[in-house]
């Protein structure tokens, strides 16, 4: 009951510090996303819950020992030169542990928890009974059962590691031209479904370049733009999990991009539309805007589309209003209007419609996003670092408003 939250807050921290699967990523959603929980009590469960980006529970390490030679077929002293089975970092589906090879090539090793599997399959079946009552209670055209089998693809997805493997694979050729994105090197011969190995990087966090000079803080800005655009736009692929801490910021304002397990395809008429749709917002044309994102999203007019139309415009005020400032009041008033728009559930024209597939996560990308940009606090010209991606992949559905 008290104004700031802070007891409710640091209970929230207490519980959601002893689980794992989706109660955990609520958690540390809950972290930094602006607009999460009530203005008011918005410091105190970032500071609380700010622990939970880092540090989760960790497995005992004859677990995590005997984990790794299953899923590698060797002993520990046969994988690895050095093993530290005491975890660096901690999540909510693995930890992850310094390693070194026989060459000398330091690693990180993210290992799964052991029973994740299980405690993953047993939030999405609670999902599920939820879902029923959703199902019966809400309107037909929610579609809840479709939207519910997206999240749950997506987390299954990152129950493999094979896949995370090959998807960061993909993302470091996307940019292997940019000197400012670093993107791990993989270590094939030592990963597997529940194990992953790749090169060890290091480098700061968002707080501590939420504190350098505004230079400093614009290239950031910068990087993180053309990182995520460049693999929307450009390569198809959009990483849905735009978590802090997985974003290693170097003094020279480049960044190393870690973890690449919640990861979406752009199918091919989708990646038209929405190369179509960016071009329109760079280039000021409202009218080519609203058209493709009235195809994106699928609307029918009436009041659903008006406010779904008004909730995308404001979302792309970044590329219109270039240079702009994200702050996080702008992300809490997104998060606020994206919330509103359950009222269209019950509207008496019946015009609301279900996302369309893929837009749940694009919807989870762009808060967290959003909210990694807030922190920065600093005006940069998105449209300018846009332009330049587009016109050096030289599509052209990326150059024009047609």
């Amino acid at each position: 009951m008290s104004s700031d939250g802070q007891a409710a807050a640091q209970h929230a921290a207490e519980v959601l510090g002893r689980m794992r699967g989706l109660a955990a990523k609520l958690g540390q959603m809950a972290s930094y996303v602006d607009g999460f929980v009530p203005e008011g009590q918005r410091e105190a469960y970032e500071l609380a819950l700010r622990g939970l980006r880092a540090a989760a529970p960790s497995s005992p390490p004859d677990t995590v020992r005997q984990l790794v030679e299953t899923e590698l077929g060797a002993p520990l002293d046969r994988l690895f030169a050095s093993f530290e089975l005491e975890p660096f970092a901690s999540a909510s589906i693995g930890q992850v542990h310094r390693a070194e090879l026989a060459t000398g090539v330091k690693v990180a090793v993210k290992v799964q928890h052991p029973g994740i599997e299980r405690a993953i399959e047993a939030d999405l079946k609670n999902a599920s009974v939820l879902e029923m009552f959703v199902g019966k209670l809400g309107p037909k055209a929610l579609d809840s059962r479709r939207m519910l089998g997206e999240i749950a693809t997506r987390f299954r997805e990152e129950l493999d590691y094979r896949l995370e493997a090959e998807r960061q694979q993909q993302f470091a050729r996307i940019h292997a031209a940019d000197p400012t994105i670093q993107i791990p090197d993989v270590i094939s011969g030592r990963s597997a479904r529940r194990v992953l190995t790749t090169q060890l990087v290091s480098g700061e966090s968002l707080e501590w370049a939420s504190a350098q000079p505004e230079e400093l803080r614009r290239r950031y800005a910068e990087v993180l733009w053309r990182f995520v655009f460049r693999g929307n736009l450009v390569g198809g692929l959009f990483n849905a999990d735009p978590h802090p801490g997985n974003y290693l910021f170097q003094p020279d304002g480049s960044i190393a991009f870690l973890d690449f397990g919640c990861v979406q395809p752009i199918g091919p008429e989708r990646l038209r539309q929405a190369r179509r749709l960016h071009a329109a917002a760079r280039s000021g044309d409202e009218a080519k805007f609203r058209e493709h994102c009235v195809q994106i999203l699928k609307t029918r007019g009436g009041s659903y589309e008006q406010a779904a139309y008004a909730h995308s415009r404001t979302s792309f005020e970044p590329l219109f209003a270039s240079p702009f400032r994200l702050t996080r009041e702008f992300v809490s008033g997104m998060m606020q209007s994206m919330f509103a728009l359950k009222e269209q559930l019950f509207a008496k024209d019946r015009s609301f419609v279900p996302p369309p597939e893929g837009i749940l996560f694009m919807n989870r990308l762009q808060f967290g996003f959003y909210s990694v940009l807030a922190r920065l606090d600093v005006v940069a010209d998105y449209r300018a670092v846009e332009e330049a991606l587009c016109r050096e992949a030289n599509i052209p559905d990326l150059l024009t408003t047609l």
